[in-house]
């Protein structure tokens, strides 16, 4: 999927790619704007020029780099280079630019934080803790997800005790647990919501996150009793765990009349928030 983003409103080309569930940028359009050149053709000589010194250097960024049929000035969609956000990032340290500076700046920042969380792991919770206020979530919402964060942790270490691999077969049983107890898989729970690269249970309601996290617990103490072995077989024991939840979610839906799961995300779940307290301060002012 094709989309036009912006920076200082000048179009960069975007393609979203479901299956990876990663965003491309064109190469030429980031390198034209942190260069400031004049048009497409001066971009892609600066591109060309770039492209054969980190080649010269043994960077990996050109070999590993892709192309994407993506819309041109002429209208036609044409194969362009492109680089996902760990590429792009690794660009622009590599383009000597005022504009890339605060950038670069940045990525120092990162990797700082990251080394300090390293030597000092409570700084991980710490630094959590003050992205999600920032964020408007409230503090009961915050203590859920933290506790949900701990039963996650605890689940993808019974798979790892269990013969699973981290990474895609993680992913695979995490469908296997949010398909049985939303009846959607992680993807198509992302889509109703509306989101990309966002993390679902960030954009949980309290309730929604609750079930989730009955859902792995239950996996959890499932995989220590039945002790399964690889692949195959947690998925049995997931699509278990994950069906007490469904059981659950099921129960309430029929007594209270309405979904669980709506397509409220971060922005309007903090919204909602936002107006009950502007809605109570408004009540002690009136008092």
């Amino acid at each position: 999927m094709s989309d036009i983003k912006k920076f200082e409103n000048r179009p960069i080309r975007t393609a979203w790619d479901e299956e990876k569930e990663e965003w491309y940028f064109s190469i030429v359009d980031v390198v034209g704007i942190l260069t400031d050149q004049p048009d497409t053709d001066g971009a892609r000589n600066y591109w060309k020029v770039l492209k054969n010194r980190l080649k010269n250097e043994g960077s990996e960024l050109v070999t590993n780099c892709n192309r994407l049929k993506m819309p041109s000035q002429d209208g036609k969609n044409r194969l362009t280079d492109v680089a996902d956000t760990e590429q792009l990032l690794r660009l622009i340290q590599s383009i000597p630019s005022k504009k890339a500076e605060p950038f670069k700046l940045w990525l120092a920042r990162v990797g700082r934080e990251r080394i300090e969380e390293t030597i000092d792991p409570e700084l991980t919770i710490n630094r959590a803790l003050e992205t999600y206020a920032k964020k408007g979530y409230s503090e009961d919402w915050i203590n859920q997800r933290l506790i949900s964060i701990r039963a996650r942790r605890e689940l993808t270490d019974e798979w790892q005790a269990h013969g699973v691999e981290k990474g895609a077969e993680y992913a695979i049983l995490t469908d296997e647990v949010t398909r049985a107890w939303s009846g959607m898989s992680t993807r198509q729970y992302k889509n109703l919501k509306g989101l990309k690269k966002e993390n679902l249970r960030d954009n949980m309601s309290t309730l929604e996150l609750a079930l989730n996290m009955l859902a792995e617990a239950s996996t959890t103490e499932l995989t220590r009793a039945q002790d399964p072995i690889g692949l195959e077989e947690n998925k049995r024991t997931a699509r278990a765990g994950g069906s007490i939840a469904g059981d659950a979610r099921r129960s309430i839906e029929a007594q209270t009349g309405r979904p669980v799961i709506t397509k409220d995300n971060a922005a309007k779940l903090n919204e909602v928030v936002t107006e009950m307290i502007e809605a109570v301060a408004e009540e002690e002012r009136n008092e």
